[in-house]
């Protein structure tokens, strides 16, 4: 030990050197010798800090505190770190290692005295235990007196109560961990963040980069929500991007410490990389993956056009969920419901909990993560898209998070009313999305069970025909597939307000930035998937619904407008009519679909409450040059009001109409489909709601005009059997309910036919 220096500098250091310079230092030393761009740095080596322990007598002392310590027991753990760290820093350092950090710190200030103090403590940053974060950093340092004063804060973090449990709980010795502190010249970042070379969860070539204004540690600490590219390392090219709204950014505080600083709102929806800097990024990262042989977790900044790596370690996440998914599971007899609320789509999965109090976490959702929190917005669709199952703590079953989790096909238990309270982040969980129980830990599903689920939910083995058409909802282009899949007649509704809602800009942000050609290129595309996807039968796509507060946490939707009750303010046509820039660029969007061939879309108007809302609309898309008599615009019945003036939107020119059940139930009975306290008061089949539902079915048989179902009604077997009985021309379903619905179409089909040839019998 005693021949080992109290100062190593950066390219003096190798991997090999990590019981001296600590994780983090051994990890910048070689990714200095292998050309990454690493600011300079010195390291204040792990023997240092033991002459420091031994010289001061405190080494028996401290672990004398440690002997017998029940880390479980919080308070025992917080008065032991409490009491470690005082004598830590009540220590003079020693007159040789102060003099030494002196010269150091003199030699590094001159390219720039501003530093910052890394901890590197030798167990951490390690294939198989990476502790990051257990140790302090220190940033902005000016000033020598500042820099031992950061050193010694860096030793006593060693003895943090959350250090102690760690190592505690990985099996290392705390009399055998020491720890190295880093100096290195600070960065004045301008935008920094994180890199996972591969995913952190599944180990794919996919890197994800994490990044927002500032010093990086707003983003490692998750006081902001990230922008996110993913990058896919086999096609070199980036397959995705989430735009983060980032409110406030970390920089540096006179001559110690930070402080946390508003971003100016006019870039705070701003993309953060530029697409030559996310490849470059990802280029780095490759280089230090393929280095280490192993996928790393990487830190990074960039100052004017000049990237800086600031730290790499290994991913451990990949190899503990490889062996956890290699665990003996317990079987569900011993487990143990911890929550209940309503199954909203069915499926049996486990994994980690992580909990969304607002929009701004979505970030930190990785897949196969259990989504918790109190409702889901579009806003969360790219999170949704991810977790594999979704816990909310209100809601229904035709609720936000009940529709989309069940057209992707992911279990889903919604109205727990206390789900963010009871359960915490990273916890494990099984949620079963039919029954809708919550249990603790993991609970093994026999595979078959899964197999005949999917067949039960989606398709059937042999085709069944029906004169009443089956039609499939989808909300999404990644969910066409599988709706195609099950064979329905068509699609019933196609909401185009989550592809608007995924751009995270509103479509007044596209108009005021003259961009509205990519608005309609977006949009068509997505559009286009699905109409590919069910060629020869028809498509309904509806237009844009999206209450203001749904806009609000996006791009330019700022200026949105504060309504006491957005599901009842200004949505559906009624803003359209009154937006007709925004109106324009979704007419031209389906012009041009019907331009290319697609003869078989049709356009169906929401919240439509008077006919001439609907004549308006016609004529704007006869202004903006469609034949409006040779392609098919339809209504959403959603509106008491539409069902008692029905024959009146007949006379109109509606080609269809659809029964949006959701809102017309909610709407009819005064209650609150998204809250749990009145769900069980939420009735379906209430005797006003079938009474106008089968007025205007009458109506439109009459007039001749198609009339259909698209609301969660559509999917419930005695519901569909009902609306049969009573003369619906086509039905439209969730994409887990087709299977069963055709098979209650059928057979309600069948008895109706039968009992007419029975009373012809009689008679």
């Amino acid at each position: 030990m005693t021949g080992v220096p109290d100062i190593l500098w950066l390219e003096e250091i190798r991997k090999e050197d990590i019981p001296s310079v600590g994780g983090k230092g051994a990890s910048l030393g070689e990714m200095a010798s292998i050309g990454l761009p690493v600011p300079p740095a010195f390291v204040v080596t792990s023997e240092a800090f033991r002459r420091f322990l031994v010289g001061s007598s405190l080494e028996e002392r401290l672990y004398s505190l440690f002997e017998n310590l029940d880390v479980d027991d919080n308070d025992a753990l917080e008065a032991a770190a409490n009491k470690a760290k005082e004598m830590v820093h009540a220590s003079p350092m020693p007159d040789e290692l102060n003099e030494q950090i002196r010269i150091a710190y003199q030699k590094l200030s001159r390219g720039g005295d501003i530093v910052a103090a890394r901890s590197s403590a030798t167990a951490e940053d390690l294939p198989d235990a990476s502790f990051a974060g257990q140790q302090e950093t220190v940033l902005n340092i000016r000033g020598i007196e500042n820099l031992l004063k950061a050193i010694q804060i860096c030793w006593a973090s060693l003895y943090g109560a959350r250090a102690l449990y760690y190592r505690e709980k990985q099996g290392f010795d705390h009399n055998s961990v020491n720890i190295a502190v880093v100096v290195q010249r600070l960065i004045p970042c301008e935008k920094a963040g994180v890199m996972f070379t591969s995913h952190p969860v599944t180990g794919e070539h996919m890197t994800i980069i994490e990044g927002s204004y500032g010093l990086g540690e707003s983003v490692v600490s998750g006081s902001v929500s990230p922008d996110k590219y993913v990058f896919d390392r086999r096609s070199e090219r980036i397959i995705d991007k989430y735009i983060a709204t980032k409110r406030t950014e970390i920089v540096p505080d006179g001559e110690y410490g930070t402080k946390t600083c508003d971003i100016d709102p006019a870039r705070q929806d701003e993309q953060v990389l530029t697409e030559e800097e996310i490849k470059k990024l990802a280029v780095y990262g490759i280089v230090s993956e393929e280095h280490y042989s192993t996928p790393q977790d990487m830190e990074w900044g960039i100052v004017g056009d000049q990237i800086y790596i600031l730290q790499s370690r290994p991913i451990t996440t990949i190899k503990a969920n490889n062996k956890k998914n290699g665990q003996k599971k317990p079987d569900t007899g011993t487990a143990t419901v911890i929550l209940q609320g309503q199954g909203a789509s069915p499926g049996v999965v486990s994994g980690r909990v992580i909990i969304i109090n607002d929009i701004r976490d979505i970030g930190k959702v990785n897949e196969g993560d259990i989504m918790v929190t109190r409702m889901t917005n579009p806003d969360m669709v790219p999170a949704m898209r991810k977790v594999s199952a979704i816990v909310t703590d209100e809601g229904g079953m035709t609720c936000h998070a009940a529709i989309v989790s069940r057209e992707l096909g992911t279990p889903a238990v919604v109205g727990t009313k206390t789900g963010t309270d009871t359960l915490t982040d990273g916890q494990i969980i099984t949620v079963d999305g039919e029954r809708g129980l919550i249990y603790d830990g993991i609970i093994e599903q026999p595979k078959q069970k899964d197999e005949v689920q999917t067949v039960a939910g989606g398709m059937v083995s042999h085709p069944i025909i029906t004169a009443t058409s089956v039609k499939v909802n989808v909300s999404m282009p990644e969910a066409a597939a599988r709706a195609a899949a099950t064979g329905a007649d068509g699609v019933g509704l196609l909401r185009i307000e989550h592809l608007i809602l995924g751009l995270n800009k509103t479509p007044g942000w596209f108009i005021e930035n003259h961009r509205e050609e990519e608005f309609i290129k977006e949009l068509l595309s997505g559009i286009k998937v699905v109409l590919d996807a069910f060629p020869g039968k028809p498509v309904w796509v509806r237009t844009l619904d999206a209450p203001t507060d749904e806009f609000r946490n996006m791009q330019g939707g700022r200026s949105e407008p504060h309504e006491h009750n957005p599901m009842l303010g200004w949505r559906g046509i009624r803003r359209d009519l009154q937006s007709p820039k925004q109106f324009r660029l979704q007419i031209e969007t389906f012009k041009r679909l019907w331009d290319l061939g697609y003869d078989n879309l049709g356009i169906m108007f929401p919240m439509v409450s008077h006919p001439n809302e609907f004549i308006k609309a016609k004529e704007a898309f006869r202004e903006a040059g469609v034949d409006v008599e040779k392609v098919d615009l339809g209504i959403m019945i959603e509106i008491p009001a539409s069902v008692i003036i029905i024959e009146d939107f007949i006379k109109a020119g509606i080609k269809f109409a659809s029964f949006g059940t959701n809102d017309l139930i909610q709407y009819t009975i005064a209650i609150d489909r998204n809250n749990e306290n009145v769900t069980d008061m939420y009735w379906p089949k209430h005797p006003a709601v079938l009474a106008l539902i089968d007025f205007a079915i009458k109506a439109c048989r009459k007039g001749g005009v198609e009339v259909s179902i698209c609301g969660q009604a559509g999917s419930e077997p005695d519901m569909v059997t009902w609306l049969v009985e009573h003369g619906i021309t086509s039905v439209s379903s969730n994409i887990d309910a087709i299977g069963k619905i055709r098979q209650t179409v059928a057979r309600t089909e069948q008895r109706i036919i039968l009992d007419g040839a029975r009373k012809n019998y009689e008679l």
